[in-house]
């Protein structure tokens, strides 16, 4: 399909998009002169499907490969989980040239990054991730990390992967629901920077199963996508300014992930009710238009994503959790607001009344 290049002053590296990728991971990693060992980290549910695929092609490129597996879930990216990856890191012997390689979601690849970047204080890791999600977002650009009780990713490292191989192919594994989460970033996406994205996904009757998606449209799903966090990441590596935009509906939707204990609700659909608020909080403050909300929801709608707090959530617990907020200066929460499709502002003036109207709308 394509070959991205994320530009970095000194650690530019390549998203290589193919069907059948899996195989060749190897026989990619090989020109990148990495070290023999090489620590394969997945969940069980992945490793059943992959994971000898995964270790055949780096065997074949002469690596010596070991593996470790991590409970799937939200509620399991935490220190205790990350001692796994620890442990076996140590009965491998890794050393600092060797390479981790995640082989998941979200949770794998934060997980993976933040032990590599920690592990001997700095290890090469390799992104290949198996869900939408992490695909389009979560394995690019380098942000690693595991949960505090109180917030969402509070502790984590900048470490760029050395490379990101995606494979098409095995999103026909992925849960339906996990599809749909994804679709969450690529309407992301399509709001804060692309909008031709965006009037292609209005083309499309449903997004919510990838059976319902053209092949034509998966494939500039990925492409569009993957090619906006690198122009985005290839700007601003460590989130000084313009990357802080790719926090769109991050900033609720983390506050509604911890509250419920990352059981309730998964990532994607945290974040699509938080693209809801924040578009809600744009029209309230007269950034952008009704009818921009109204197509913004209705693609949400057609990838059967939520609109709405989940039940028995307390707006002031919320107000209070965005103070933990990463993105919070000098005492001011910040938010990533809608101005136009394909275009977003951040601003801290929104006032604790008007998000408490909003969210109140949500319920």
């Amino acid at each position: 399909m394509a070959s991205i290049t994320v530009q970095l002053p000194s650690k530019s590296y390549e998203i290589a998009i193919a069907p059948g990728n899996l195989d060749q991971l190897g026989q990619k990693m090989q020109p990148l002169h990495l070290g023999k060992k090489v620590l394969l980290v997945s969940n069980p549910e992945i490793f059943a499907h992959y994971g000898s695929r995964a270790i055949a092609s780096l065997q074949q490129a002469s690596f010596d490969v070991s593996h470790c597996t991590l409970p799937a879930g939200e509620q399991y990216k935490n220190f205790q989980t990350l001692n796994n990856i620890y442990d076996a890191a140590l009965a491998h012997r890794m050393e600092r040239s060797s390479t981790m390689v995640a082989l998941g979601g979200g949770v794998v690849g934060d997980m993976t990054g933040f032990a590599a970047a920690t592990w001997l204080r700095g290890l090469n890791v390799v992104q290949v991730p198996t869900s939408l999600l992490a695909m389009v977002d979560a394995a690019i650009g380098g942000k690693t990390g595991v949960n505090h009780p109180q917030g969402k990713n509070l502790i984590g490292a900048f470490h760029q992967p050395r490379l990101v191989l995606i494979d098409p192919e095995v999103l026909k594994t992925l849960p339906v629901r996990e599809f749909r989460g994804g679709m969450a970033e690529v309407i992301k996406y399509g709001t804060i920077w692309d909008a031709e994205l965006f009037a292609k996904m209005e083309n499309s009757q449903k997004l919510d199963e990838i059976n319902h998606l053209t092949p034509g449209l998966l494939e500039e799903i990925l492409i569009r996508s993957c090619q906006s966090k690198a122009d985005v990441v290839s700007k601003d590596e460590k989130e000084s300014g313009l990357r802080a935009i790719l926090n769109y509906g991050h900033t609720i939707g983390h506050a509604v992930e911890s509250l419920t204990g990352y059981t309730m609700v998964t990532h994607g659909e945290a974040v699509a009710i938080g693209m809801v608020a924040a578009s809600r909080l744009a029209v309230e403050l007269g950034m952008w238009d009704e009818q921009s909300d109204h197509r913004q929801l209705a693609l949400i709608e057609k990838a059967s994503l939520p609109t709405r707090l989940p039940s028995g959530l307390d707006i002031e617990e919320i107000l209070v959790s965005l103070q933990t907020d990463k993105k919070v200066k000098a005492g001011k929460v910040r938010f990533v607001l809608p101005t136009g499709v394909g275009v977003v502002k951040i601003t801290d003036q929104v006032s604790a009344d008007v998000l408490r109207g909003v969210l109140a709308g949500m319920g």
